[in-house]
Formats: structure tokens, C-alpha cells, sequence
């Protein structure tokens, strides 16, 4: 949410009042300007620590949010919108980070765990967003495409080793597959967010899917793209349409090669996609002299799997 000890709400309820306390005091009594100094400041930090929204998750304990609102986006595809327990509280999700979803879904005999990245942040009160595929196969996906406004699901976290912070390294590249878009879009974002801050960070994306209508918040993408000189986009389809002039297939070395930066101390390389590809895709990273990728993946790693 940018820093919110300097939202426009505290600099005129914070800092004006303690300025003006301070400089009031001056007036009358020099001597007392420390004290009145000291004083405003601890008021300042009081109320600027009460004022900072809570967080919603917890590690270690599911929690239950309902159902407020669905969107959908392809035939398979919907947003899916949780409402917070309080309209000015916040997820609590560090960028790069996910969580568990956890269901019992129609006809199983147990609870089933997945992990999810929302498209939201905590830039957004109140809700939390998720764009889910759903899949035949997919417990907690199917499950979902059957909630309706008003059931509930239940949540916990933060979880994972990836935590983005400004500026980590010079340049990333990204692969991602499907839905594994997600976690993806999160840290193009705050990017974006940061480079009034001073972000400088250069990212590449590699976008796979099967078919035009598979690509993910395309619109979001591609207006990113078209505003931040320092993201580039690549899409790669099995079926492209006539016309078509990004890649055709799989992401192959030679795709990897043209679009994503080269190994360097000063890059990362990051992926998340079904397990079929990512896996094709730590073999062909390393083949191009990338640092061999964990089993599971640390933050300190060159190549980092979702």
C-alpha cells in the first residue's frame, strides 16, 4: 500500500498538528521545544500505528471469508471475490507470496489444500480477488465453479520462500504458463507501483497457453506493457490464430534465448505453470547455463519455481 506512515490522511492529521504543536510551544517556551518535540512524536506514532489497516491472514490458522461476487472471463475462467471481515482491512500478503485454499468439495472423503497468488493486493481494502481455472479434474478449482454469493471458503497464510522487495536484482525474466500467470502479474505490479519510488527493475515475460482465449488478463498485460518501457511481454500459443506473430508451440530454448535475460550474478529467472512445463523448463535453463534449479526453490536461487 505504498508507505503508510506518509498517506495524505496522516501527513494532515500527523504531521501538521506536530509541527504546529512544536512550533506553538517555541513561541512561549524555547526550553520546552525538546519536550514538545518528543511528545508529538510519540502521539504521532500512536496514531499512525493504530491507523494502519489490519491484516487478515494468519500462518498457522484457516480463517473463513464469503463469497461476494464472481466474474467470468472465458468458459473456464472466473474472478472470485472474498469479502474481509472489515471494509478498511487489508490480506497481509507479501508480493511474491500465496496461500491455501482449503475445501471439502462434493463427494470427497477429506479435506483437499491448494495454493493460490490473487490478482489482488494489499493495495485493495476489504476483498481479496482470484482468477481460478476450472478444471474437470481440479478439486478445489471445481469445487469453486460451483460456490455460489454467500458460501464461504477457508484461507490461511502467507506462505512460500519468494519475497519481492524493490530493486532485489537488476533484471528478471519470467515464464509462465496458464493460471501460473498469477504470482507473475503480483510482482509486475508492484513494479509498476515502484518505479516512482525508484524501482529500476528491467522485467521479461514469457506467456504460454494452449489458445487465444487461455490468455489471462491480457488487457492488464498488454496496458502495462504499453505504459512501463522497462516490461516486455512474449506470447507463445499451441493454436495461434492467422496472423498470429508471437511464438507457436512450446517455450523453447531458443524463445528463452531471443526474450529473457542471459544468466548473470544480477538476474533472476522465475516460473510457474502446470509441472509438466516447469519442469521442461528447468532442464532447458539450465542446458543455457543458468544455475540448476531446486527441488524447492529459495529466494536466494537464480531460477525460482512457484
Amino acid at each position: 500500500m505504498g508507505n503508510p506512515a506518509f498517506s495524505k490522511q496522516n501527513i494532515s492529521t500527523v504531521y501538521i498538528p506536530a509541527v504546529l504543536l512544536v512550533i506553538g510551544v517555541g513561541l512561549f517556551k524555547k526550553e520546552w521545544i525538546p519536550f514538545a518535540a518528543l511528545l508529538a512524536t510519540a502521539a504521532g506514532g500512536l496514531k499512525i500505528y493504530t491507523s494502519t489497516p489490519p491484516k487478515f491472514l494468519k500462518p498457522d490458522t484457516f480463517q473463513d471469508l464469503p463469497l461476494t461476487q464472481t466474474t467470468r472471463t472465458s468458459h473456464n475462467t472466473k474472478i472470485y471475490r472474498f469479502s474481509l471481515p472489515s471494509p478498511s482491512q487489508v490480506l497481509g500478503l507479501p508480493i511474491g507470496q500465496h496461500i491455501s485454499i482449503a475445501a471439502t468439495p462434493k463427494n470427497a472423503d477429506k479435506e483437499i489444500v491448494r495454493s493460490y497468488t490473487p490478482i489482488s493486493s494489499d493495495e485493495d481494502l476489504g476483498y481479496v480477488d482470484f482468477m481460478i481455472k476450472s478444471y474437470p479434474q481440479g478439486n478445489i478449482s471445481a469445487h469453486m465453479d460451483l460456490l455460489k454469493v454467500g458460501d464461504t471458503m477457508k484461507f490461511r497464510g502467507p506462505k512460500g520462500a519468494m519475497v519481492y522487495t524493490p530493486n532485489m536484482c537488476r533484471h528478471i525474466g519470467m515464464i509462465a504458463g496458464g493460471t501460473g500467470i498469477t504470482p507473475m502479474l503480483q510482482i509486475v505490479r508492484a513494479i509498476q507501483r515502484g518505479r516512482a519510488s525508484g524501482d529500476k527493475t528491467k522485467v521479461d515475460l514469457i506467456f504460454a497457453n494452449v489458445n487465444p482465449d487461455d490468455i489471462l488478463l491480457k488487457e492488464d498485460i498488454d496496458a502495462i506493457a504499453q505504459q512501463d518501457p522497462n516490461f516486455n511481454v512474449y506470447y507463445v500459443l499451441n493454436n495461434p490464430p492467422e496472423g498470429w506473430t508471437g511464438g507457436v508451440g512450446f517455450v523453447t530454448p531458443d524463445i528463452i534465448k531471443a526474450h529473457l535475460p542471459g544468466p548473470a550474478p544480477d538476474m533472476k529467472l522465475l516460473m510457474c505453470g502446470p509441472p509438466p512445463m516447469v519442469s521442461a523448463m528447468k532442464k532447458a535453463v539450465e542446458a543455457l547455463g543458468y544455475q540448476k534449479a531446486r527441488p524447492v526453490s529459495k529466494l536466494e536461487d537464480q531460477v525460482f519455481a512457484f
